[in-house]
Parts: C-alpha cells; structure tokens; sequence
C-alpha cells in the first residue's frame, strides 16, 4: 500500500541534502523560554555551578568555589546525565571557615525545572493558580439559591447539610437561607476553607474535626475545587475547572521562578535571574567583563565554555535578535523570531553541501536590521552551502544571486515561472509584477490624507512590560502606525496597554483599571486583530471562519429540495453526521500508525478524499458539487457564485484583503499568521459597523508581495473614509508612508526601548535625526521623488 503523499514533480536532479527553517512555534511549554530554546541557559548554568559565590547560611562568611584538577571536567557537563542523578540526593561539602557541612553547588540548582534550583510553591512556573472567589460563590445568593457554583440539588442537599452539621460541631450557627454576603468571618471560612484548613482550625484549635461528611467534615468549596483539578489528568478536564482561577504570580518567589538559595549565589557581582533577565547585548558584556576579571586558575575551569556561550550568543545578535532577554517565554516571540533563533543555530553547526530552505526571515524585522539577516545568509553561503528563500522583501532580493519569480498571479492564477535570473534580468522583464518593484516602477498608491475626527485616545503613564511610563495622544479618525525596532515596545502598547484597557471598558465597565486611557467613549466598539491563529484544527478553514460556509450549505439544501431529495443543510456539513463520510468523518483522509515512525495521512479509501457520501455529491450548483466547492480558491468561488448577492460580498472582502488565493477549504492550521489575520480582518469587515470602531492590527501585511499590499492600503484607506480608526504595528516602508500618523518608539529593543522616539506624519518623521524609521523614510521618498 502506498502511504504519503508523492511530491508533484518528473524529477529533481542534483538535490542536495535539505534542511526547512520555518517560522513555526510548536513548544507552548510554559517552562520554556529564550535562555532554553536557545540552549544558552545550560552554559550558564555551568559557570554559575564552578564560578558561583556566596555566604555560608552558618558562619555567614563568603564562599569560593575550589579550583580543584578534578573540577577541571566541565565540559561533561553539556549537558549530563549526573544532573538527573543529582537530584536524587544534594552532596555536601564543609565551608572552609567554619567546616559546617554546606550543599555542592550543581548545574541543577540553576535550572528552574529542576527540584534543587526550582521555587518548591510554584515549581518553577513563576506563577500560581489560586481560586477566584468571585466566580466560585456568588454572595448575593443564599446556599440553598446555588450561590456555590456547580452545585445542583443534590449538592446542595448533601453539602448544605454537613455544613450546617459542622457549624454546631463547633458551637455556631450558619444559615444556609441567608445570603453569604451576611456571613462573618468564621462562616465564610467555614464554607470557603473547609474544617481541616489552617485557616478555620485557627478559629478551633482545640476542637477536633468531624469524623464523618454527614457529621460535618466539610471540605470547603476552595479546597474542594483545588483538590480537584490538582486530580485530573485531562486537559479538557482541567479546563472545565480554570475558569475558577486565576494566575498570580507567585508569593514567594515573585515570579522569579528560583528557589532563594540559588538567588543567593552570584557570579560578577550578579545572580541568574540577573542575567536572565538582561537583553543578549548585555549578557555578551557581562561575559566580557568576566572573563578580563577571572583568575588564571578559574579560566582553567571555564575558558572553552565562556567561549562557545559567547559565540553562540553573538549569532543571534548577528540575526537581529540582541534586544532579545533569555527569560522571555517562548510562546511570546514571533514567527520571525523563532525563525531568526533558528537560522542563529544553524550558523554554529558548520554543516557544508546542505540545502537550507527559509521562509521569510524578514518578518517582523525592521527594515534597520535587515541587512544583518542578509549577512547571515552570506555567511551559509560561503560555508559551501546552497540557500534558497521566499521572500517578498525587496532589499533581500535585491541581495540575491539568483532570482525565480513564480506568478502571473496568485493561486491557481499562478505557479509559472514568470522571470529566472539576476537583478538586473528581473528588472528588464516587463510581465514581471516583482521586477517592476525592484526597478521602482511601481509603489504604494497616494492616498489622500485624512484629518480625523478631531478626537483622540490619550494615554498617561503607559508601563506595560519595558514601555516607560509614555504620556501620550492619538489622533481618532485617522489611520496611525506604530513603528520602531524589533522589541521597542510596540506590540506593549497597541495590545497591552490600548488593547487590553479596550477590553475592559467594553466588557467591565464597572472597573476602572483602564483608567489612565481616555476617549472609548467617542468608540462603538475596539476590535483587535492580531496574528494568532484562528484554528489548529484541521476542520476549520476560510469558509467555516467567515461563515460563508453556511451559506453555501443553505444554498445546497434549498438545491436539494428542488431535487425532491431530503437532505437538509446539515448534511452538507463535513463536521456532523448524517451526510458526510463515516470512514474518515468528513475529513477526506485517515491516519495510519505506523508505531515507532509518525502516523502517516493517506486519502480516504470509501469518498476518496471528498469528505462526503454519494447521496450529497450528487446534489450540484453549476456542475459543482459541495466537495467541489471546498476545492476552489476564492477567487475562483467569487467567480462561481457572482449571482449569490450575499456570498459574493464576502468573497469579494476575501479578495480585497490579499486572499483571492486562499482555498475555500484550505485548513486554518495551515496558515500564515499574516493569513490568518487577514482573514479576521475580512470577518470583521463583512459585518455590520457603526463607523465608530477602533481597529488594532499587528504587522497586516506580513507575508504578502508588496502589490498586494499596496491593495491592502486601500481597505486601511475604506476604513477610514467611513469614520473609523486604525491604529497598527508596521515596518513595511509603503505603508508606514501612507498613513496619516506615525508614531515612532525605541531607541533600541528590549529594556534599551519603551521610549517615544518621534511623532507626526511620515514627511516629519522622515527628517528626524536618531529615529531608525525615519531614516528609512528619508531613503524611500528619495527613491520615490527619483522616479
């Protein structure tokens, strides 16, 4: 049997052995941050277990390390085994001043995931799950009113019982008619904590507790609720049950993630956390300082491994990733960034005669920092390897050698070779869209600049992560980019700091906590749109997402009667049973296990890959059945359901926003975050608005050739012409020069950012001296006034 999918092709000649750098984040661990991912957090580990200094807890007196031959070892230690076996037992050793026995420091008490470096009440997360009172009692209703979430009848009947029974246990009443809010103290304890809590035997501390539930051994709904999801297994389980909590961060270690020996010992004057929490730049300084500082002897212990960490961490530098602090978790960085970290790590293995494939490396870089990933490229290059890139930025193909332009258009529009060659060979090509760009024949539209609406957002004392302490206006009306340097701060401010107080002035009007934002009151409505995905299932896709799907079924349903059939729009629905294929449950594909290798995806033996059963093929909308349908791209559903009023307008929104190409059925968790969010911006916009919305975007034109992004301005531009605002992250030149306002935040990235560098209309910040963006700016309107 034949498993997998062949690759489309006669041949491939002279193929070289190939290595796919994608921009894909698959470790969500929490654990998992910079410092790990990059592997820079074991280095460090091992110069603060031989370098490590600090106070003997008995004598109080400063503790060095001993340089001893057989210390001399370390490289073992990259990484070891002996770490696992250490955390069996902690080895001691006698202080020298007092010979008091004092723990042997071990590159485990330096790694949060470890029992010996990790804080005991968080485990090393940072933070901890404690329940939200507020959501688990409602205190305006009485216990038998199921004031207590998630009890029934019988809940109450049973529980409502023993708690009244351990009240008089104890020589109180507690009446379960009355509401909680008129409990005391020892009552809400009571029913909070349960009798076996510190917190209620304090009341009793000489009262033993009930032996029996019936008697009054009540546990406490908090206890209770804590117990249980500490129980369960599952994650669908234990999702049910975090709607009760919260996460705080943690009491004892402050979110610090380290038990308070391991904070206690320090290298250079400055503990882990300390250089965890330092920009790369820094670190590289720190190692600098270090090593002109290090004994003879010590430099025995640690040279190689000061080194290599050095290197490794100039690599990523090198790609543009210095602003970057080793504690950042790994679910927050970017798609370019991951693929950044990825292309520093293969800079280090020195492999020759390999194919290394990249996609885009360019996101999310500001134009400043892109020459560096170019260099790195160069680098791969001449180590005798062969790299080829997709990419639409056109400073990176303009450093190319050689050029493939795929076209004429997108989708199934496209997939011909319009143009092979050098720089100069693209240029000369006139049916070359790509060519015409790098020849500077064609460029964003000129909009007419629009003056808003003469109201404004204003922010006072904006803090969130390295943002300091901005006072500052936003024009409404109007459309503004937020511009800067990777890690200036930019996503702090439109998604922390505007789009978080959006969301509880429209969702919580009664907190005041987005107090220091003013001006929602002149808004409808705040909506963001940033780049997560919209689905990681595979059942999701452009059409169920916008809701076009529905449509299409009701289209097929009312065929179906016509047909004098029974089916109904349910059976044309891939998700449910009834009309869709049982074998791969609408799917069009099954999974075989191939045990020790990953299960293999082949077509569905019964529909052959069309998801449904022959009784719904058979119903058909212009010689298309629904499998058919799904089959399409957008463009060419536009096409097909032209006399569908309401159909055509979504597809054509589709359109509008750059994905004509897009398939209809095309998987949600096969797409760009660029791709996905443009297909909520196109959800958005086929719904009904006031002209009174907010809208907040994350770098929109990710991914997409600069032509279609010219047509993306020109929705921007719709936006506003109707009354609306938007306020979006951008490093694309074009549109940062198209936008009515810029704001500008840096100097750097990092805890070097956060600052407001410059403000006001493209033009102004184009003459900015100290402004990254601006200079930029200043070389496209010469480029554009040359033409």
């Amino acid at each position: 049997m034949e498993v997998g999918t062949k690759p489309m092709v006669d041949s491939i000649a002279g193929l070289s052995p190939a290595i796919s750098i994608n921009q894909s984040n698959a470790n969500r661990n929490p654990r998992s941050n910079v410092g790990t991912v990059t592997e820079i957090a074991p280095y460090l580990r091992v110069i603060f277990s031989k370098l490590g200094q600090r106070h003997c807890p008995h004598c109080e007196k400063l503790v060095i390390q001993n340089y001893s031959e057989e210390s001399q070892t370390v490289f073992a230690e990259l990484p070891d085994q002996s770490e696992e076996i250490s955390e069996l037992f902690e080895e001691m050793i006698p202080c020298p001043h007092c010979g008091k026995n004092i723990i042997e420091l071990t590159s485990s008490h330096f790694s949060f995931n470890k029992p010996s470096g990790a804080c005991s009440t968080c485990k090393g997360i940072g933070i901890v799950s404690l329940p939200d009172i507020d959501l688990l009692v409602d205190k305006n209703k009485t216990i038998k009113e199921f004031a207590v979430q998630g009890w029934d009848q019988a809940y109450v009947d049973r529980y409502g019982a023993s708690l009244v029974n351990a009240a008089k246990h104890y020589g109180f009443d507690i009446n379960i008619d009355a509401p909680v809010s008129e409990y005391g103290v020892v009552q809400m304890d009571l029913l909070l904590y349960g009798v076996l809590s510190e917190k209620f035997s304090k009341h009793f501390p000489d009262v033993k507790p009930p032996k029996t539930v019936p008697n009054g051994r009540f546990e406490g709904v908090v206890v209770n609720l804590m117990r249980r999801y500490e129980e369960k297994n599952s994650y669908s389980s234990k999702q049910k049950l975090e709607k009760f909590l919260i996460q705080q961060e943690c009491p004892d270690c402050h979110g610090v993630r380290f038990r308070r020996e391991t904070l206690e010992v320090t290298v250079g004057g400055k503990n882990i956390m300390d250089i965890l929490a330092m920009p790369l730049t820094e670190v590289v300084n720190w190692l600098g300082e270090l090593t002109s500082k290090l004994s003879t002897e010590a430099m025995i212990v640690v040279h190689q491994v000061l080194e290599d960490l050095t290197k490794r961490i100039n690599r990523i530098i090198d790609v543009g990733g210095g602003y970057l602090c080793l504690n950042q978790p790994s679910s927050s960085l970017s798609p370019g960034e991951i693929q950044r970290i990825k292309l520093a790590s293969i800079l280090g293995s020195n492999l020759t005669g390999v194919l290394y494939i990249l996609d885009e490396p360019s996101t999310g870089l500001h134009g400043r920092d892109t020459q560096k990933v170019i260099d790195s490229l160069y680098k791969l290059r001449e180590m005798g390897n062969t790299v080829i890139v997709i990419e639409h930025d056109l400073e990176i193909i303009q450093a190319a050698d050689h050029i493939v332009d795929f076209g004429p258009g997108a989708g199934r529009n496209g997939g011909q070779i319009v143009a092979t060659g050098t720089v100069s060979e693209i240029v000369s090509c006139t049916d070359s869209i790509t060519g015409q760009y790098l020849k500077g024949n064609m460029y964003a539209p000129k909009r007419r600049k629009t003056s808003g609406n003469g109201k404004i957002l204003t922010i006072k004392g904006a803090n969130t992560n390295n943002l300091k302490d901005l006072n500052f206006e936003i024009p409404l009306g109007q459309f503004v980019t937020i511009t800067g340097v990777s890690g200036a701060g930019k996503s702090s401010l439109v998604f922390g700091e505007i789009g978080n107080a959006a969301t509880v002035y429209f969702n919580q009007p009664n907190n005041n906590s987005q107090g220091h934002i003013s001006g929602f009151e002149t808004l409808d409505n705040v909506i963001t749109i940033d780049q997560s995905p919209i689905g990681r299932s595979s059942r999701s896709n452009a059409a169920t997402y916008t809701d076009i799907f529905t449509g299409i079924r009701n289209l097929f349903a009312k065929l179906a009667v016509k047909q004098k059939s029974n089916l109904q729009a349910r059976h044309f629905s891939y998700n449910v049973p009834g009309g869709r294929c049982e074998k791969c449950q609408g799917s069009g594909k099954i999974s075989i296990s191939m045990n020790f290798l990953p299960d293999v995806e082949v077509t569905c033996p019964v529909c052959r890959g069309k998801r449904y059963q022959k009784p719904v093929l058979a119903i058909k909308y212009k010689d298309h059945t629904i499998a058919d349908v799904l089959d399409l791209s957008i463009d060419e559903a536009t096409i097909l359901f032209e006399v569908e009023k309401e159909l055509y307008q979504k597809l054509t929104i589709l359109q509008n926003v750059g994905l004509g190409y897009l398939g209809l059925g095309q998987a949600a968790s096969t797409l760009s975050g660029g791709e996905a969010q443009r297909l909520k911006l196109a959800k958005e916009l086929s719904k009904q608005s006031s002209n009174k919305t907010l809208y907040l975007f994350d770098e929109p034109t990710s991914g997409l050739h600069p032509y279609d992004a010219n047509r993306l301005i020109n929705v921007f531009d719709s936006l506003v012409t109707q009354g609306n605002s938007v306020i979006m992250i951008e490093h694309n030149s074009e549109v940062i020069l198209a936008s009515d306002w810029v704001i500008d935040l840096g100097p750097e990235g990092g805890k070097h950012g956060g600052e407001i560098i410059a403000q006001g209309t493209p033009k102004e910040i184009a003459q900015i001296k100290g402004s990254a963006t601006g200079e930029l700016l200043s070389k496209r309107l010469e480029e554009v006034n040359e033409q």
